[in-house]
């Protein structure tokens, strides 16, 4: 079993992540994990992601807050505890444009090498 208690999560730097805090849940350097990992990002009012892909589907869940995704075709807002599926390669940037702060899971597999 491996625990990871909310306030000593590690943090981490995802590149052209804005006005955002991103802690570790599990996997990387949160502990061992072998399909997954799990991390928590804070957005400020104003945080953003640029629009970006990966080679790996991504699984958002709003945790309090609202978060808007906008991929290329479409754009959701999502409030407290809806969630969406983005498929590998599927280009999306996560935004805040709201004046309080949005708390967002992600569960995102391994990156297949």
């Amino acid at each position: 079993m491996n625990t990871t208690r909310f306030n000593e999560a590690p943090v981490y730097f995802p590149p052209n992540h804005h006005g955002m805090h991103c802690l570790r849940l599990q996997g990387h350097e949160a502990g061992l994990s072998e399909a997954l990992w799990l991390g928590v990002s804070v957005l400020l009012p104003g945080g953003q992601t640029s629009m970006d892909a990966s080679p790996v589907e991504k699984h958002y869940v709003v945790l309090e807050g609202r978060v808007c995704i906008h991929t290329p075709e479409e754009s959701v807002q999502l409030d407290q505890f809806d969630s969406v599926r983005l498929a590998p390669n599927e280009a999306r940037q996560v935004s805040n444009p709201h004046n309080r702060p949005a708390l967002l899971l992600l569960a995102m597999p391994y990156q297949k090498l």
